[in-house]
């Protein structure tokens, strides 16, 4: 018996979330430690390096010149979502920062999806509508540090207006290619850190004593893999909600390991994040 690919799609989604939120803990936390350039020029290195050996390994070729084109805008304005992001985890709370980015960055490519594939089934759309009421209940937190913080807010908006080009931008690249996409797209990334980096005055960072932001580049990496495979497999409106689910992943993250306070609310809102996913499924 076949496997579905409506679920393998989903399973791969949802993979991409998990990993997503585990390289956003990690990139958020080195980034206490790091200027946010420096942490994403050694990630997008080492993801470079994941890419380009898994693209070496299944001998994939590189799109055309109008899929060059769509993967470096993908990794531009990933470039803003990502340092965005990181920056916005290093000021405020991730219980705020991450859902509120995951929101808009999933809104903007749901809408897209609609215009171009068509509306999904009516249990699709309440599993969407369920999602994004659980990626904000996520969100809630009763310090007064993440409520107040205007930056970390307006950082996290920027982020996810980053991360919805990102994702609409590559999902026009022709072919089911996953990785050479990627590896112009990251490439961007690295270019436009190391840029700053040089506008910035600040030094080159070494390996040493870096470990996390590598680890954050394999995992954002990683993601993003997941994400295009799930891209062939399912829509791209259900790939990018299913994805979006990171925020939890991230927000039990720092209660397990940076001890911040997970409420009986935030829990709830990871359970109807559960429930979304199975309306979606079926």
């Amino acid at each position: 018996m076949p496997f579905p690919s409506n679920l393998l799609g989903t399973l791969l989604a949802f993979t991409s979330a998990v990993v997503w939120g585990s390289g956003d803990f990690t990139g958020g936390y080195a980034t206490r430690r790091a200027n946010q350039f420096q942490v994403l020029v050694l990630s997008a290195a080492s993801g470079l390096l994941l890419l380009a050996a898994a693209a070496l390994i299944w001998r994939e070729s590189f799109p055309s010149w109008r899929g060059i084109l769509w993967a470096a805008l993908a990794g531009l304005t990933g470039t803003v979502g990502i340092a965005a992001l990181y920056k916005a985890l290093s000021v405020g709370e991730s219980a705020m920062v991450a859902p509120t980015s995951a929101v808009i960055g999933a809104g903007l490519p749901v809408i897209f999806g609609f215009l171009t594939e068509g509306l999904p089934t009516a249990s699709r759309i309440a599993g969407f509508a369920l999602a994004f009421i659980g990626i904000w209940i996520v969100s809630q937190t009763s310090t007064a540090k993440a409520a107040g913080s205007r930056k970390s807010f307006l950082l996290a908006c920027l982020a996810g207006l980053g991360f919805a080009g990102f994702m609409i931008f590559i999902s026009r690249v022709e072919g089911n290619r996953v990785f050479t996409p990627l590896i112009i797209s990251r490439s961007m990334v690295f270019l436009g850190s190391f840029l700053m980096l040089k506008l910035k005055r600040v030094g080159f960072p070494g390996l040493k004593g870096n470990g996390y932001s590598l680890l954050a580049g394999l995992l954002d990496a990683g993601g993003n893999i997941f994400f295009l495979l799930a891209k062939q497999f399912t829509r791209l409106d259900t790939a990018v909600v299913l994805s979006s689910l990171y925020p939890a992943a991230t927000v039990i993250l720092t209660g397990m390991l940076l001890k911040e306070k997970i409420s009986l609310k935030q829990w709830a809102g990871v359970v109807i994040c559960l429930v979304a996913i199975i309306l979606i499924t079926v």
